[in-house]
């Protein structure tokens, strides 16, 4: 009961909140940070690019649906977010409205109408776009794709986030930032990176952590936790900086092939990042995806060794400190006939040794290495769990017309026998991270099955 009280109570603060808001704090309308000509015009194709570049496919087109139709479900910590109807038709979708209504909605989360936004239309990063990419990307819209007349489910949220006003306080709170960008200035390709990273691409909405209102905890490469990592509907975004990320460990070159295609010497994109790759990445150019590495590798000041193209096939092995012998003992004592060995060891020698090999070294573009693997080791262990009970897929591309697909085992292994294999990996080749419960798997497993 005072539990219950105790939540009552919150609610009611921030319905109250809410109110204040509403009375007190303006409606946030940001001036363009470049003025168009009357006569201005977009580059042929540059509406297309921007639609790519800024992932609009993959939250505005549900499963089966038509492009930009709306309808796909949106998890988020308020409960589930519905996304809209982007398509020119006049009546569901955004035929009626204005060039200054469109931007309003880009950079200051405002429909047309005046109605608040939710923030997972991630305008906290496209209020940094380039104001002839966003009437580009609404010329393209409002001339060249299909009108689809599809009324989606309405967005109903619990009280208090039922009241869209109260967004106004939230985002007095996260707009701190002026719209517009602002480069570096570490070089031509990495500023347009940059770019492509802090805006279009969105990358902190999901690889920045968030503040205790929710809003992301750094939006520009200003700031010290920008891309630390996040957490997103139970799974890790990693971060994309700092020792130990993927863009320090890897070259500029294999970080744009995962870019582009989902896969390198490395690892495999699965998850929200396989619908970026599927959805955004593959489309943009060898030296778009090229200045997005430079940058992500050079933001903390490594040394940036810029390249025209990229190889999409490559050999490597991921250099994990101090797991040299670790990763030799793993292999050696799944080679050798001993029957004292794990029971989760004995799982992996029987269903995943074929593909990631005992080294846990996987083969390249085609099955992840395991040892370092961030999904393998991180703080959330549902994503580990879901592939292994779910299987996974690395969609095709241009560069990389295969599809890949990995078995999943929820009929063959028990809520335990994941938990323990799933341990395992956890601990395998120097990795070091925490255990695994059934419950965890049981959780996961019913979850999946609800779906």
């Amino acid at each position: 009961m005072k539990t219950f009280l105790r939540i009552l109570g919150g609610l009611a603060v921030l319905g109250v909140i809410a109110l204040l808001a509403f009375i007190f704090v303006p409606v946030q309308i940001s001036k363009p940070a470049q003025v168009l000509a009357a006569d201005w015009q977009p580059e042929p194709g540059q509406g297309e690019y921007v639609m790519h570049a800024s992932d609009c496919v993959a939250c505005h087109t549900a499963e089966d649906g038509e492009p930009l139709a709306g309808g796909r479900a949106i998890a988020s910590p308020m409960g589930t977010i519905w996304s809209t109807n982007i398509t020119p038709d006049a009546e569901t979708g955004i035929g009626e409205w204005t060039y200054d209504e469109f931007r309003a909605a880009m950079v200051d989360g405002i429909a047309k109408g005046g109605t608040h936004l939710y923030p997972a239309m991630p305008y906290e990063n496209y209020r940094l776009m380039k104001e002839e990419d966003i009437r580009a990307l609404y010329d393209y819209i409002m001339a060249d794709v299909a009108p689809v007349k599809k009324q989606v489910q309405e967005t109903q949220l619990k009280f208090p986030f039922n009241l869209r006003f109260g967004i106004r306080a939230w985002n007095w709170l996260a707009l701190t930032h002026d719209a517009g960008f602002n480069p570096v200035g570490a070089s031509d390709l990495q500023d347009r990176g940059q770019y492509l990273v802090e805006g279009p691409g969105h990358c902190a909405a999901c690889h920045s952590p968030r503040t205790p209102f929710m809003s992301q905890d750094g939006v520009t490469a200003d700031d010290d936790s920008f891309l630390a990592g996040g957490v997103i509907d139970g799974w890790n975004a990693p971060a994309l900086r700092g020792e130990g990320s993927a863009p320090q460990a890897w070259s500029v070159d294999q970080l744009a092939a995962y870019l582009a295609t989902g896969r390198n010497a490395h690892s495999t994109a699965n998850g929200e990042m396989g619908l970026v790759v599927e959805h955004s990445l593959q489309y943009l150019t060898d030296e778009d995806n090229l200045a997005m590495a430079a940058f992500l590798k050079g933001i903390d000041g490594a040394e940036v060794e810029a390249t025209e193209t990229f190889a999409t096939k490559g050999k490597g092995s991921l250099e994990v400190p101090g797991a040299d012998a670790a990763g030799e003992a793993t292999a050696k004592m799944l080679t050798e006939a001993n029957p004292d060995m794990p029971l989760g060891a004995r799982l992996y020698s029987d269903s995943c040794i074929g593909c990631h090999f005992a080294s846990g070294k996987g083969a390249p573009e085609i099955f992840p290495e395991l040892q370092g693997n961030h999904m393998v080791t991180g703080s959330e262990a549902k994503p580990l769990i879901s592939v292994i009970l779910n299987g996974a897929e690395v969609p095709g591309t241009a560069k990389r017309p295969m599809t890949l697909r990995m078995q999943g085992y929820a009929n063959r292994m028990s809520d335990d026998e994941v938990a323990e294999l799933a341990t395992w990996l956890r601990t395998a080749w120097g990795n070091n991270a925490g255990p695994v419960s059934a419950a965890e798997v049981a959780a996961v497993r019913g979850a999946s099955a609800s779906h």
